[in-house]
């Protein structure tokens, strides 16, 4: 899926995708009282095309799965709705059926896969371990 693939999902979806400065981090989403959610993304950040892929994924994932939390909630578990966004987010970009095929053709290293798939090194090391581990937790693997 190209950016411009998930920009219109965004709009297809009636998610509400702003640039605008974002002093503590590179983007979030928001869902409102009625349901609506938007996306802001600060372009000053990122780093290039790959880098705002993997962004708007993953906060497109908090919207289409509803993976919000609530910080005044006691109960509620952050890292669960993280997850669901990048679980989300991963199949978005690398499908299964791609990732396999692409360590098939020959790549075998994080960074050939992650050029391979238009994708963070970071974000293909999550990638990896959904698949690989059935998990996301890239620092016990890698």
């Amino acid at each position: 899926m190209t950016l411009t693939d998930l920009y219109a999902l965004a709009k297809e979806n009636q998610i509400i995708v702003d640039s605008f400065e974002l002093h503590s981090r590179e983007a979030l989403s928001v869902m409102d009282d009625d349901g609506r959610c938007y996306i802001a993304i600060d372009p000053l950040q990122l780093t290039d095309y790959d880098d705002e892929r993997c962004k708007l994924a993953h906060e497109l994932g908090h919207c289409v799965q509803g993976a919000f939390y609530n910080r005044y909630a006691l109960c509620d578990v952050r890292q669960k709705h993280e997850n669901r966004a990048d679980k989300w987010a991963i199949n978005c970009l690398v499908p299964i059926n791609e990732f396999d095929a692409a360590i098939a053709d020959g790549c075998d290293s994080i960074w050939s896969l992650a050029e391979h798939f238009d994708v963070t090194e970071d974000f293909m090391k999550k990638a990896v371990c959904y698949y690989v581990h059935g998990n996301l937790a890239v620092d016990m693997y890698l």
